[in-house]
């Protein structure tokens, strides 16, 4: 995540990719308050065996896209409406418009959780294990709906 204070929204990432078994790591990488660090991070995140990078970041929002630039693994950005932000168009925008041959996956303003099921799902393409624990997920998004049908027929 760009700051410390887009930790309440990607906490909700991890929330899904803890109760998926997935492993994580969780950092504050800033696109223009460190650089230097943002760009080690991607260019060595395929060396410490990540599959998937998740990057939340409100107004501007380079922080995705510029990951994107410095890896070859995929990149799901989750636009954040921070503080400052212009009702979280600013970030959405900076996000979803990538130049052609930089693509970043993009999620909802504030959509953390679905940004860890998508990267669940990237996963789970080729993890049986993975892909098992996404289906059971889903099925239980299923089963709730039809619970909640039932509770208001009844």
């Amino acid at each position: 995540m760009g700051s410390q204070s887009d930790l309440t929204i990607m906490n909700e990432t991890a929330k899904i990719l803890d109760e998926l078994q997935i492993a994580y790591e969780i950092s504050i990488v800033s696109a223009h308050r460190t650089p230097e660090r943002m760009y080690e991070y991607a260019k060595n995140a395929v060396d410490r065996g990540l599959k998937v990078i998740i990057a939340g970041a409100g107004g501007a929002a380079h922080l995705p896209g510029m990951v994107a630039s410095l890896t070859p693994l995929p990149v799901i950005g989750v636009p954040i409406k921070s503080s400052n932000s212009i009702d979280g168009w600013d970030s959405v925008l900076s996000i979803l418009q990538m130049p052609n041959g930089v693509p970043v996956a993009t999620v909802a303003l504030n959509a953390a959780q679905n940004a860890g099921i998508l990267a669940a799902q990237i996963i789970g393409s080729s993890n049986r294990t993975v892909l098992d624990r996404v289906s059971l997920f889903k099925e239980k998004l299923k089963d709730k709906v039809n619970k909640s049908n039932d509770d208001i027929s009844a």
